[in-house]
């Protein structure tokens, strides 16, 4: 792993080779490390009481996972990643456009 940090909220790390959601697996809470290369698209939605708004880890829809984030009640914008699979990782950065805007440019 490197330590060449792009953004760090506490919850989310981006560093020059992969993208680190915090507390993401439960109940253990371990983090899950995603390579740029297996990021195949990102999408920017709005957090909303159905998408996941209340919702402190998991998710009720059965397409995607939150990790933890306390502080998700005050937030209104969820980053959703396509890495292929069933489940799509989503999360709240504290600073959405910034991390979409680095993401985009990590993923080429």
């Amino acid at each position: 792993m490197t330590d060449d940090v792009i953004y760090d909220d506490g919850r989310v790390r981006l560093d020059r080779e992969a993208l680190t959601l915090r507390r993401y697996y439960f109940p253990l809470a371990r983090s899950k490390r995603i390579p740029y290369s297996d990021i195949r698209g990102i999408e920017v939605r709005p957090l909303t009481w159905l998408t996941g708004k209340g919702r402190l880890w998991g998710s009720a829809h059965p397409r995607y996972w939150l990790p933890l984030d306390r502080a998700r009640l005050r937030k209104d914008t969820a980053l959703v990643l396509d890495v292929g699979g069933r489940v799509r990782p989503a999360f709240t950065p504290d600073d959405p456009a910034r991390v979409a805007d680095l993401l985009r440019r990590c993923i080429g």
